[in-house]
């Protein structure tokens, strides 16, 4: 029987600060804010998207779309043919034209790169941005594709038999990140 030992290793407080980080990098690396557009990767991608655009909103006073994208039918892990009855991707919800845009994918955990590499295919079906950047709470390494964030919180190093859970107030009732161990 496998179980799971689970250690908080981010409280709320902790966490709120890495968002607040990543918000300052965003601010210091680009010029321009007008054009820029926060796509959050379902699910906890989106809310920490929205926390970034409203800390965005309180320290430079601009108003940043925020979408949602969904990325299950892009991901190299799942067959197509499981889900052919599926007439569309009905899980994206972008509020404005991304052609031309500064686009930052948010997501909570980087990994392999796999949902990275998912999202990118979601969004060029979507528009051609300008430019893409990624902003990721958790980076634990062990990537399988190149891909490398632009903006990073927290880096947690793990070995491949741990598995990182972020839990958001909104879903989770909490704001933390634990590592889980595996245990046979």
């Amino acid at each position: 029987m496998t179980t799971m030992a689970k250690k908080q290793v981010v409280d709320d407080v902790t966490m709120k600060r890495a968002l607040t980080r990543i918000t300052y990098e965003i601010i210091e690396q680009n010029k321009r804010l007008d054009d820029l557009v926060l796509v959050g990767i379902k699910t906890r991608g989106i809310y920490l998207a929205q926390r970034i655009a409203t800390r965005l909103q309180q320290l430079e006073g601009i108003q940043v779309p925020v979408g949602a994208l969904d990325i299950k039918l892009y991901r190299d892990d799942v067959h197509k043919a499981d889900h052919l009855s599926e007439p569309s991707v009905s899980g994206n919800d972008i509020p404005v034209d991304i052609t031309s845009k500064h686009v930052i994918l948010v997501d909570d955990v980087l990994f392999t790169g796999r949902t990275i590499r998912a999202a990118l295919d979601a969004l060029m079906d979507l528009g051609r941005p300008q430019k893409i950047s990624l902003a990721v709470l958790v980076d634990r390494g062990h990537r399988e594709l190149p891909i490398r964030p632009d903006f990073v919180g927290k880096n947690i190093p793990t070995s491949l038999h741990e598995q990182i859970q972020v839990q958001v107030e909104e879903i989770d009732g909490q704001d933390g990140i634990a590592i889980m161990q595996l245990e046979d």
